[in-house]
Formats: C-alpha cells, sequence, structure tokens
C-alpha cells in the first residue's frame, strides 16, 4: 500500500494535538475526511486542517472510496460497532483506547479482524515513547537483578468538571466509557505491564465509590501475578486530595529498585548503592507520532501482523478482571 488514506470518526479534543496531525507527519499518509455528529464541528475542524471531506454520518466516511484506513476517536462504547464497520469495508482500523467498553466487544472486535484479515490497532502509544523505552531497556540489561515485586501507586485529585453532577464528563459516565478513569488511565498501565513482564496469569481486584461524586468507581485495589512469577500489587484512587497526588510504579530486584512515572513523566530513578536519576528528551509535540510512524511503516511494508488487537483485548481483560465484571 503506498498511500495512506485517513479517515477520523470522531474528530474531537484528543485529535487536535495527541493524535491528529501526526498522520500527515509520517510519509505515505494523510487524513482526507473526518466525521462528527455535530455537522459544525466537523465543518470547521476540516477547514481549520485543511482537510477535504467531512462528514456527520459514520457510514458516509466509511464508504468513501479513496479512504482506506480509519481512526475511530470516539468513546468507548461505540469503538466495537464502529470499528466492525470498517473492518467488513475492508478498511484497516486504528481505535482509541481503551479498545472497547468491555472485553466482550475487544474480542468480537479481535475475531472481526482476523476473519477478514483486516489490521486492527489500538492506540497504546507509551511503548514507542523513549521514556518507556528507557524504562524497557533498564529491565531487560538486568541492573535491577531478580525482579521481586512490583508496586503501582497512582493518586490524583478530582478534576473540576467532576463535581458537576448536571453534565459530569463522559469518562466517569459507565455507559459511555466502560467504567471510569480506570478503564481511561490504568489501560495505558495495564498495557506497559504486558510489554514489561509479559502474561498475567491470576488477577484479583476490588472497586469503591468513597466520595459518590459519580456512578463509576472512584477507589481501585488490584493484585496480578504474571506467568514468570512476579507479583504486582496497585492502588488507584481519582478522587484524592491534591496533596496526595502521586504517580509512581517501583519495581524492586535483588540488586536495585527503579521508580517512575506514567503520566507525569518524572525523572527516572535508579536506587541502589546510590540514587540516581534520568532526564530523558521531551515527548513528540502528537503524542501518538511514534505509534502512528510505526504504524504506517508496517502497513507500506506489508510488515503487519494483524495490529495489536490481541493485547489490547488482554489489557480490557485484566481490567474487567479487577473491577469484578467477568
Amino acid at each position: 500500500m503506498q498511500q495512506i488514506n485517513w479517515g477520523i470518526i470522531g474528530c474531537g479534543n484528543v485529535t487536535e494535538m495527541k493524535s491528529g496531525p501526526a498522520f500527515g507527519k509520517v510519509e505515505g499518509s494523510r487524513v482526507i475526511a473526518v466525521m462528527r455528529r455535530d455537522a459544525a464541528k466537523a465543518r470547521d475542524y476540516a477547514s481549520r486542517h485543511h482537510i477535504p471531506f467531512w462528514y456527520s454520518n459514520a457510514d458516509d466516511l466509511i464508504r468513501n472510496p479513496d479512504v482506506n484506513a480509519v481512526y475511530i476517536a470516539t468513546p468507548p462504547s461505540s469503538h466495537a460497532e464502529y470499528a466492525i464497520r470498517c473492518l467488513e469495508q475492508g478498511k484497516i482500523t486504528y481505535v482509541e483506547k481503551p479498545m472497547a467498553a468491555s472485553y466482550p466487544e475487544c474480542d468480537q472486535m479481535h475475531q472481526v479482524s482476523v476473519r477478514t484479515g483486516i489490521p486492527l490497532y489500538v492506540a497504546y502509544y507509551r511503548r514507542f515513547l523513549p521514556y518507556f523505552l528507557r524504562v524497557k531497556e533498564i529491565l531487560d540489561s538486568g541492573q535491577l537483578g531478580e525482579l521481586l515485586y512490583v508496586s503501582v501507586d497512582f493518586h490524583i485529585p478530582p478534576r473540576k468538571e467532576d463535581f458537576n453532577t448536571d453534565e459530569l464528563p463522559w469518562r466517569v459516565q459507565p455507559d459511555i466509557a466502560g467504567a471510569g478513569y480506570f478503564y481511561d488511565l490504568a489501560s495505558h498501565q495495564i498495557d506497559l505491564f504486558d510489554w514489561f513482564f509479559g502474561k498475567v496469569v491470576t488477577v484479583t481486584g476490588s472497586k469503591f465509590h468513597r466520595r459518590h461524586l459519580y456512578h463509576a468507581e472512584d477507589l481501585v485495589f488490584a493484585q496480578m501475578v504474571f506467568e514468570s512469577g512476579l507479583p504486582l500489587a496497585g492502588t488507584w484512587c481519582f478522587t484524592a486530595d491534591e496533596s496526595q497526588h502521586n504517580d509512581q510504579i517501583s519495581i524492586f530486584g535483588t540488586k536495585a529498585t527503579l521508580e517512575f512515572s506514567t503520566f507525569d513523566f518524572t525523572p527516572i530513578n535508579m536506587i541502589s548503592d546510590g540514587r540516581t536519576k534520568e532526564d530523558l528528551p521531551p515527548n513528540p509535540e502528537n503524542i501518538q507520532y511514534f505509534f502512528i510512524k510505526n504504524m504506517v511503516e508496517e502497513i507500506r511494508m506489508r510488515r503487519s501482523v494483524m495490529g495489536n488487537s490481541e493485547c489490547a483485548m488482554n489489557t480490557n481483560w485484566i481490567m474487567d478482571k479487577i473491577l469484578g465484571r467477568i
């Protein structure tokens, strides 16, 4: 495939900087169509980004014969519906994370990708950022010695809009997001753990509603054991006091401990006889750029196996196990 012409379904905020512009920065890739249910906003987006086609109906975009790949950037509740339509029409499909609003929906999407032979990608782009590549390099180097256990401590305060009972953000509405902020944020971490440590074999967890700002969970505890026997324990609190803000993953080994973050991009700390800190180059202007670049190169060079949907649906399986949904 010489030229990948993307259509974007759901050209909202995430596509303004995180992803959208990156498609045009990669050789052989460009966005030629966008869709949003609000026609005025779709037209405005297309005008500002110099995109020739805009639609207020997803099927019109999918049926555009010049579009051969589709990026789905809608909330999770519509991922499965749109992805299956795209795959059935032979369009390479790229879906925002989490892959869908539940593990069964992810499984349906993956099965259609396998049946049609059309690649399905999910936006777990942190694996391609320099920060996490460095973490992986340290883990693979053996500098920590034998890995003993992993601890996740994630505490953030409520967002201002979380107090708006008349119009809560969709990310805390389970019928739209699948769950709450755990689905939205912890999915990145669980995907990284798959890359760092391999397959999870046992998962337990519990969820709580402590501040009752919304119906979704605001506190989650989880334990996982990987195939290697490595255990992990995590706490996620999404309604903490500002003074309690913490975004830290600690990997304890027999020779050293490694500390890093998922979203704050704090210095990577190696703690052994002394403490060393590493500051890495900043992330690209469009944070999904490296993932999109690799995806486009795979497709154009026909190196793609089937995207990363099998791994991505496993992340949903783990989250649904933790939340007691399966």
